[in-house]
């Protein structure tokens, strides 16, 4: 090999693997053409797919192993199984053999896994789970969403900034406006630590893009492109907004099917009730990425299908061809030199 993989592939990871893995590079090969990826797993189960997938064989090396983490894994068992196929993935990147990694496998083994394996930027003192989320003024990007549940202002302060280039390379923002999740929007509201965060962005290069303090409504509004929280009220805020969307789905099913009128003005509706269902497809925001680490770590929710996959590999692909952790590093060049040392030493409330 004179050249790294472009990414490396969890194979075996997901709930439907690898025969969704394997469809899904289908589409990716068809969208990354130039693209090689290393493909992890069973060599057995995959070398049938990849006969029926041709332009997935095209474009894939297989790396054989036997060895799956379980979903319901715990993170400190998984980091004992060396010749998993979640964990032969990340070594591939820890050693620069590929330049990113994508995987539907378990969550809390990934984090644990890309935590130690491939370890954090100079400068980063901890990763964060990022991703892409819909609103009323269109996709916006949310950090951190389970990585860290306590975080103290630095920790903030680096999310908002990870968030920007998140931000820029995926959603093609010239100038993403950056807000920082709060109890209010007043200057005076919040603990220590995030009063200190936004001082120091206040007081930063994105000081022009930083909004201030938003609350949750604003994350439906679009208030801002970039939402910082802690990984706790992130995640929270996550599963609150699936489970909102899941509500509202349940309900116009249940208003559609009322009646034999419902059921007509549901022809008439049919249009703008399918736009709606593609705009907010879970597939399409699939792929939420830990950001902070020395190589591009991806993570694919375990339910989806091809479609959601390739999705996830998109999202990869765009945080390699784009320089995304070169352009962390410069920004966290930048954000030093303006940084409290307050900032630095504050602890979590």
């Amino acid at each position: 090999m004179t050249e790294p993989f472009t990414l490396a592939i969890d194979a075996m990871g997901g709930d439907a693997a690898p025969d969704i893995v394997v469809a899904g590079m289908e589409l990716a090969a068809e969208r990354h053409p130039a693209a090689r990826f290393l493909l992890v797993g069973d060599e057995a189960r995959l070398t049938p797919l990849l006969a029926r997938h041709k332009r997935a064989a095209s474009v894939c090396t297989v790396q054989h192993t036997a060895d799956v983490i379980a979903g319901d894994l715990k993170p400190t068992a998984a980091l004992r199984m060396r010749n998993s196929s979640m964990r032969l993935a990340i070594d591939a990147v820890a050693s620069e053999r590929a330049f990113g990694v994508v995987s539907a496998g378990n969550t809390g083994a990934l984090l644990a896994l890309a935590k130690i394996v491939i370890k954090t930027l100079p400068g980063i003192d901890r990763p964060a789970m990022a991703a892409i989320s819909p609103s009323a003024r269109g996709d916006i990007v949310m950090l951190d969403l389970g990585a860290n549940v306590a975080c103290d202002a630095r920790n903030l302060v680096e999310f908002a900034i990870m968030g920007d280039v998140f931000a820029r390379t995926v959603l093609g923002l010239t100038t993403p406006s950056i807000g920082l999740l709060n109890v209010g929007s007043e200057e005076l509201k919040g603990d220590d630590r995030i009063r200190l965060a936004a001082e120091t962005l206040r007081n930063s290069h994105v000081a022009r893009q930083f909004h201030g303090f938003v609350e949750g409504h604003d994350i439906a509004a679009g208030t801002v492109d970039v939402i910082v929280t802690d990984g706790f009220t992130g995640n929270v805020a996550l599963k609150t907004g699936e489970g909102a969307l899941k509500l509202i789905g349940g309900m116009l099913r249940q208003v559609f099917s009322a009646s034999i009128a419902a059921k007509l003005a549901y022809l008439l509706a049919r249009p703008g009730l399918e736009r709606l269902r593609e705009w907010l497809d879970p597939r399409r925001y699939n792929g939420a990425v830990l950001v902070g680490l020395k190589g591009v770590v991806v993570k694919s929710h375990g339910g989806t299908d091809a479609i959601g996959f390739a999705h996830a590999v998109d999202v990869a692909m765009d945080m390699v061809v784009h320089r995304f952790n070169e352009r962390i590093r410069e920004g966290l060049t930048r954000i030093g030199n303006t940084t409290p040392a307050a900032a630095v030493a504050a602890e979590p409330t």
